[in-house]
């Protein structure tokens, strides 16, 4: 039995019920930051304590443009970018103006990816270039390993952080954020990790002490929730499920993490947006009952 609040105990109290209820007008009210994109502010003036948003992966069967409009609908204001929505093969001109368009309707870009990096430094520096056009501060990448001596050089060239997400059991390198983190420890502190949670969950590591363990090199962050903890076709709306949230966000307020916890909702891909807005509104119930 999980010794957690559940969804429906968050949202008995008056504190997360009311944020739920009222956050495209609690959420949605915004400031300028200083890269000119818009950031949440409560209505107290304050900012959360942690930069809840969304990766354009949720909605990869749709274009940036309704992407956009669904992350305006939501209050998000932080995103990070496939390259379903911003094509790697697009020439730079191209990618740049993407990145404006992106920045213009109030959207902080916080990353992209992820990038599937070989051992090749001809493309290694092809993806840095990319991520530069893109306006990207950090690309989430899953690395051959004997690429990181090169993929290290690059970032420090390009002065952009590189996050290996972990994908589970099935992936050959990188299945927990511990395989990551002892590879990138010892190096550039630009090298660092993406997890995922619920790919941390099916490997049956706990993914909110893998935070704690990892927590001088994560940069990035995928949340998702599972109904069975071994089951990839499990994903529920978060909220739903078996992770840990409250004590997620604790431990992330606790290590003073700064990157995106960003949703990524890979069910229902032709219509995601009712699965993303109980998402987003239950995370942020969570965080105004912790925070309140």
């Amino acid at each position: 039995m999980s010794n957690h609040p559940s969804r429906r105990e968050f949202f008995g109290t008056s504190a997360a019920a009311a944020a739920a209820a009222a956050w495209p007008v609690r959420l949605r009210a915004s400031r300028v930051g200083e890269a000119g994109s818009e950031s949440d502010v409560q209505a107290d003036g304050k900012r959360p304590p942690l930069k809840l948003g969304l990766a354009s992966y949720s909605m990869r069967q749709f274009p940036l443009d309704q992407a956009l409009a669904w992350a305006k609908t939501m209050g998000v204001t932080y995103m990070t970018f496939k390259d379903v929505h911003i094509p790697r093969t697009d020439p730079p001109e191209a990618t740049r103006a993407l990145r404006e368009k992106i920045v213009a309707a109030g959207i902080t870009i916080m990353g992209g990816g992820t990038i599937t990096i070989p051992n090749d430094p001809a493309q290694i520096k092809k993806e840095f270039e990319y991520a530069k056009n893109a306006g990207f501060p950090l690309i989430f990448t899953d690395p051959d390993p004997a690429a990181l001596d090169t993929i290290e050089q690059m970032a420090k060239t390009y002065d952009i952080k590189v996050a290996i997400h972990n994908h589970g059991p099935e992936n050959r390198h990188w299945k927990r954020p511990q395989d990551a983190y002892a590879a990138v420890k010892s190096r550039d502190k630009r090298l660092g990790l993406c997890i995922d949670i619920g790919h941390t969950l099916r490997t049956g590591t706990d993914a909110v002490a893998a935070c704690r363990e990892c927590r001088d090199r994560l940069y990035d962050m995928h949340v998702k929730d599972l109904a069975v903890k071994t089951d990839v076709n499990s994903q529920v709306a978060v909220g739903r499920g078996v992770i840990d949230f409250p004590g997620l966000f604790k431990t992330l307020i606790d290590i003073g993490y700064q990157g995106q916890v960003g949703l990524e909702y890979e069910i229902k891909s032709k219509d995601p947006l009712p699965g993303m807005i109980e998402s987003m509104a239950y995370m942020r119930g969570v965080l105004a009952a912790m925070t309140t």
